[in-house]
């Protein structure tokens, strides 16, 4: 055991936490050291049981981070606006980790960023979960600090949960709303995220110092609408509604949502090629639906 290198995953009660977690165990070249901020949750459990260390690690604390990277090779680390829907926190959380890496000389941390927008058009467009995550990017490659940037797209997950398809009022139908254009929308399973990250872990010299965009695949908001419609065994259309029309939707992330899209439409790049190569049993949108069928029936 002593051997194996010490890889610190933050979140890893989270969804892409858990996902990278379970991976790293399951390649069991690595010791996992799980970080959640509650190590008494079912989830926290179950990673222990996998064999997991897993230990307290808060974001907002420096002692504690510091603590839970000691001895630790790499780390990964995922940030959640949506907890807080400060981006000014999330640059302070991505920071503090950033620090400590740099001071306890790990040799690769994974983090999963995204692009500035706001920096990249200029002020055109503001989408504060990207833009925290882009400033972090930068902060660590300015420090000098081992550290591959994963860009992931659209979970598929969302499909089941805020991009997922409504009834239409007037008719036997549903309606799915996202607004793209004509542009197809990269997207990619949650759960696959985790074999990907080991796989970058195991290829340094290949992936430090690099943002890589991990997609599985683009469909148009049409293409995504015939595949729920075939899990749902419901007719699923594609809503055409505008940018314009989605920011004026009654829910507090409209407009972040409305300016993801605006700059989706810009296609960044997401490399659905080396995200196959990384996880070579990466599903698609139609498997995952496939797979998550009996979530579908709650729609």
């Amino acid at each position: 055991m002593t051997n194996k290198k010490i890889i610190a995953v933050f979140g890893a009660t989270g969804a892409q936490g858990g996902s990278v977690a379970r991976a790293m165990l399951e390649s069991k070249k690595y010791v996992v050291r799980a970080l959640t901020r509650d190590v008494t949750q079912p989830k926290a459990q179950v990673l222990q049981d996998l064999g997991a260390e897993v230990v307290k690690g808060d974001l907002n604390d420096k002692a504690s981070v510091e603590a839970a990277l000691k001895g630790a090779y790499g780390a990964f680390l995922v940030t959640n606006t949506w907890e807080h829907f400060s981006k000014e926190k999330e640059v302070c959380q991505g920071k503090v980790v950033a620090d400590v890496a740099k001071s306890q000389g790990l040799k690769h941390v994974v983090y999963s960023g995204l692009e500035n927008v706001t920096r990249l058009t200029n002020g055109k467009l503001e989408v504060l979960h990207f833009d925290g995550k882009g400033e972090v990017e930068e902060y660590f490659w300015s420090i000098g600090v081992p550290m591959t940037s994963i860009r992931v797209a659209a979970y598929f997950e969302n499909f089941l949960g805020p991009f997922k398809p409504v009834k239409a009022s007037d008719g036997d139908y549903y309606t799915l709303a996202l607004p793209m254009g004509d542009v197809p929308m990269d997207g990619i399973s949650v759960a696959d995220i985790g074999a990907i990250v080991c796989s970058i872990f195991n290829s340094p010299e290949e992936f430090v110092g690099k943002a890589v965009g991990l997609s599985a695949e683009a469909l148009t908001v049409p293409q995504y609408a015939d595949i729920l419609s075939k899990g749902l065994g419901k007719e699923v259309r594609d809503a055409k509604i505008t940018p314009e029309a989605y920011e004026k939707l009654k829910f507090p992330a409209a407009k972040e949502i409305a300016n993801m899209c605006r700059f989706y439409q810009m296609k960044p790049d997401r490399d659905i090629k080396l995200t196959h190569r990384l996880n070579p049993k990466v599903k698609s949108f139609s498997q995952f639906i496939s797979e998550n069928q009996a979530a579908l029936k709650n729609l």
